[in-house]
């Protein structure tokens, strides 16, 4: 068996580790896929953002372990992952490693059972009324969830603010019953 090189990340580090929704509130999950993605925990029927932590990564791959892990710990009623495909004048290499990525979300998602909703950027984004600036979603992140400004603190927490903002338009989903 061949042993992962690199640095363990520990998942859940940047967020609350062991936190879980207060009361019956059920949880749901959301990605911004990708080797540098993130995650979002958020609650459905309070709205709350609980956490916005970046993928578990193990030597250039998310670690499908610690992600199971941590998504067996918060117990997710759905998952909503940001549909995306390659982009433009991006390289073989790094298309393959991105749709690795998203493969695994998608892999780990389906062994424990999670429901998948998939939703373009264009349809969540433009609920709230953004376009592909990264620093713009930060910025709406920060106005929705001020009490976890600290996730969205750097222009480099783009990915925990877009897994946040997709978290919470996919909790107005499952309140409205329309997904």
């Amino acid at each position: 068996m061949p042993t992962l090189k690199g640095p363990r990340r520990v998942f859940g580090a940047t967020g609350a580790a062991g936190m879980s929704a207060p009361g019956n509130n059920r949880v749901l999950v959301a990605f911004d896929p990708g080797i540098a993605g993130a995650v979002a925990f958020h609650t459905v029927e309070t709205s709350h953002l609980l956490t916005a932590e970046d993928l578990p990564v193990v030597a250039g791959q998310v670690d499908a372990v610690s992600l199971a892990d941590r998504l067996s710990e918060m117990k997710p009623v759905a998952a909503f992952v940001e549909r995306v495909g390659a982009m433009p004048k991006q390289g073989v290499s790094s298309t393959f490693k991105f749709g690795q990525a998203n493969g695994v979300l998608i892999g780990v998602l389906a062994a424990l059972h999670v429901p998948v909703h998939f939703i373009t950027p264009i349809i969540w984004k433009k609920h709230y009324g953004l376009d592909a600036d990264k620093e713009k979603s930060r910025l709406k992140a920060l106005q929705l969830f001020p009490a976890s400004a600290a996730l969205f603190a750097k222009k480099k927490d783009h990915n925990k603010t877009e897994a946040s903002l997709l978290a919470k338009f996919g909790a107005g989903l499952l309140r409205e019953g329309k997904v």
